[in-house]
């Protein structure tokens, strides 16, 4: 049986990203690119497409829509919806995770190092852009739940 996704799962992944990119940051950020706004809100189209896609699924969920007929949305699919959000989890978490590590190390360099002042805004955008999408890979994954099997005990008054 698929569980959801555990925070504490997420939160580790964000830990030892930001290690590694406080490391390689620490050491190599003189041989870095310069970081855009662009590159950091790179995976905001990506949470909006998952957000959006767990209200669809959310809806045909609730409307008993789940089937292989007309205009229903085959099982599958909702699968697929599960196996999206569970990947986007750990890319999320992942890219929050360097872009966190990036910044911890970038941040307190703004006064002394032009490229660091420079750099933060994308790579704030970036911690942003990455968390949104854990938000949304979780939305998704909720919305993909089965919906509860109704008992067989009579009815209690």
């Amino acid at each position: 049986m698929l569980k959801p996704t555990r925070v504490l799962d997420l939160a580790l992944n964000v830990v030892v990203a930001a290690a590694v990119a406080w490391i390689a940051t620490r050491f190599a950020y003189s041989s870095f690119p310069s970081i855009s706004v662009a590159a950091g809100a790179s995976l905001l189209p990506v949470a909006a497409i998952e957000a959006t896609l767990g209200f669809a699924i959310r809806a045909k969920i609730a409307d008993e829509q789940i089937g292989d007929g007309p205009g229903q949305m085959h099982p599958i699919n909702v699968a697929r919806g599960v196996a999206l959000a569970k990947a986007s989890l750990q890319v999320g978490s992942l890219a929050a995770g360097v872009w966190l590590g990036f910044l911890l190390w970038v941040f307190p360099q703004r006064g002394t190092v032009t490229a660091a002042a420079t750099d933060s805004p994308g790579a704030v955008v970036g911690l942003l852009a990455g968390s949104a999408l854990v938000a949304a890979a979780l939305w998704l994954e909720y919305c993909c739940r089965a919906p509860e099997d109704p008992t067989d005990d009579p009815a209690t008054t």
